[in-house]
């Protein structure tokens, strides 16, 4: 990335014993919609504290456009923040929330009534300047705290679980409303989210935390598709961890598998060494399903029908059972036999330990 807006270089963060961060290392480009994912206790909030100024790193820089931000207080930084709680002042209607910041920096009345009426057009609420803040449903909450965060034109906007709040169902049309608000101003977002589904929908790159540190960054389907650890495989989406020996024949085609209990599995070996114990994570739609054919014969056990598709859990060994995903229509029953086939590309191997 040339010049990244937002640099966070080896930023480190202790609360008496408990150590939040650990040598953290982002960057963050003009335009981009970031992530920060984790699960509680990560280290995803204090970081972005540490980018608001609500928090001081204890070793480490942060820096924006250049411009080291070690000891500039919050209101003087150029980045605002979004609160999961919305914070709107109940005392004001719509259209003075979003005029609240455009205010205290002192600009003219038509200039705030420009860039508030731009900005009401923008969310869908033009005609709800003057409603009070109670009358409005959570999602309309939403787009409001949004366009209040938006008005004074930040650098960054900071997105603290923003969407935590709402159903599901208005939650996945408001990602669509967050992302097409983000392309249209082209600030910068950074949202903290322990939601996966909601990393893989709206961010153009995700950082993956664990423990105060930074797994994988990368985009979203490279995060899905490619976990760099298994942490990461098992964190965003749903997956099977298939353990075994790695062997190494360039004669086959594809050139290498993975020796298990119940079978050879085909898979990329990257630089893992012939012979050794690895991991083999597999998302459950990667594994093809079939009742006749080749494949690593497995008995079904139970199934869950997702609209979409069906997830079965497919006994194949004593003490292994692997989910896959059978596509729409397709029916099977309980202690019915199926085969299982897998592609030389179906998941990602990791040398690592199993899990205790």
């Amino acid at each position: 990335m040339n010049s990244p807006l937002l640099s966070i270089e080896n930023v480190s963060k202790k609360f008496g014993a408990v150590v939040a961060l650990e040598n953290v290392s982002l960057h963050v480009g003009a335009g981009e919609f970031f992530a920060l994912l984790g699960p509680s206790g990560c280290g995803k909030t204090t970081l972005m504290r540490c980018i608001a100024g609500f928090e001081s790193p204890d070793s480490g820089t942060i820096a924006l456009n250049g411009v080291d931000l070690s000891g500039v207080p919050p209101f003087r930084r150029p980045v605002n923040m979004m609160f999961q709680s919305y914070a709107l002042f109940p005392h004001f209607d719509v259209f003075e929330n979003i005029a609240f910041g455009l205010r205290r920096k002192g600009e003219t009345k038509d200039a705030i009534d420009a860039r508030v009426n731009e900005l009401l057009a923008m969310i869908q609420l033009s005609n709800y300047g003057r409603r009070r803040i109670e009358e409005l449903s959570g999602g309309q909450k939403q787009r409001v705290a949004l366009a209040r965060a938006l008005a004074p034109r930040p650098k960054m906007l900071l997105l603290d679980e923003p969407l935590g709040a709402l159903d599901r169902k208005l939650r996945e049309e408001t990602q669509f409303q967050l992302k097409e608000i983000q392309r249209l101003t082209q600030t910068s977002f950074v949202i903290v989210t322990h939601d996966q589904d909601e990393a893989l929908a709206l961010a153009d790159r995700i950082a993956v935390m664990r423990a105060g540190r930074v797994e994988q960054v990368a985009g979203p389907m490279e995060i899905y598709d490619r976990p760099a650890t298994r942490f990461v495989a098992g964190f965003v989406g749903e997956t099977n961890f298939i353990e075994g020996r790695l062997e190494r024949n360039l004669a086959r085609n594809p050139g290498a598998a993975l020796i298990t209990e119940f079978g050879r599995i085909p898979c990329d070996p990257g630089d893992i060494a012939e012979g050794a114990q690895a991991t083999l994570s597999v998302r459950p739609e990667r594994i093809g399903v079939a009742r006749e054919g080749e494949g690593i014969v497995g008995i079904v056990e139970n199934f869950v029908f997702r609209g979409e598709t069906t997830l079965l859990r497919v006994r194949v060994a004593e003490n292994v059972v692997l989910r896959a995903a059978a596509g729409h229509g397709e029916r099977h029953a309980i202690g019915e036999a199926v085969r299982l086939s897998f592609p030389s590309n179906a998941g990602a191997l990791h040398a690592e330990e199993p899990l205790g």
